[in-house]
């Protein structure tokens, strides 16, 4: 029986590194994507040696569209056929959006929006064809209301949150599970390259990645459609619905803030 791939972006560190090794140790064969070549050779090393699948490592900067592209064309000339998609990869950039860097927040949109619909629009027909598989976008429970001091991030991931919620209704009666994962503060190199570790929001606690990744992964194959790690981030999203628009907003700007 040949055995199903799962194609990972963001696969060289944090959730994605994990969830890669989640789904190779139940068999699947992994196609990785990350920037970093030097890491995804290690994690290559690593996989082939501990478990028998074929793994496949692209190093392509995939915020470019056309890099998408040519990840698509590199997968198709190989004969790879993709069963299951991960849409990890993903930044964000911290501070009041009139002084942050206009070219890393158009950036953030390539990969966390376009990049995301780009390898869905390409992946899923092929999906839709064998009537099985599924889609992993990774949101944030930024996805659940506005966020002051990282306006461009909350609003990509609420687009996130939403696509992957309006694309679960339209393949419900098909055999392809669509799941958005909306995970908290997550120890991992996220917060720093967003200059988040100051932040109170991170201060306050922060959940491990391998725990965030062994969630994920358990409910992405029972099929839910949307999966929130941990108790405290649960409770939050869900009691944002109650409360007004603007209470959260300032809730949100106060638990971003650093600590002075």
């Amino acid at each position: 029986m040949k055995k199903e791939t799962v194609l990972i972006t963001g696969a060289s560190g944090g959730i994605g590194k994990e969830l890669v090794y989640h789904f190779a140790k139940d068999g699947y064969n992994v196609a990785m994507v990350a920037r970093d070549a030097k890491r995804l050779a290690g994690i290559k090393q690593s996989l082939e040696q501990e478990y028998e699948i074929q793994v496949t490592a692209i190093a392509k900067d995939i915020s470019d569209q056309e890099a998408v592209a040519e990840v698509y064309e590199e997968l198709q000339k190989q004969g790879i056929e993709i069963d299951y998609l991960v849409n990890n990869a993903g930044f964000g950039l911290f501070g009041e959006f009139a002084e942050t860097d206009l070219h890393q927040e158009l950036n953030m949109i390539d990969l966390n929006i376009k990049t995301l619909t780009h390898f869905t629009k390409l992946l899923l027909p092929g999906m839709m064809k064998r009537n099985k598989g599924g889609i992993l976008n990774v949101a944030s429970t930024a996805a659940f209301q506005p966020g002051p001091l990282m306006a461009v991030y909350y609003a990509t991931k609420a687009y996130v949150l939403s696509f992957t919620e309006a694309l679960e209704n339209e393949l419900k009666d098909t055999n392809i599970k669509v799941t958005a994962l909306c995970p908290g503060p997550t120890k991992t190199e996220f917060s720093n390259r967003a200059n988040l570790h100051e932040s109170k929001l991170f201060k306050s606690g922060v959940m491990d990645v391998k725990e965030v990744a062994a969630v994920a992964y358990q409910e992405f194959q029972k099929g839910k459609g949307i999966v929130v790690p941990g108790f405290k981030n649960k409770l939050l999203a869900g009691a944002i619905r109650f409360m007004p628009r603007k209470t959260v907003t300032a809730i949100v700007r106060t638990v971003q803030e650093r600590e002075k």
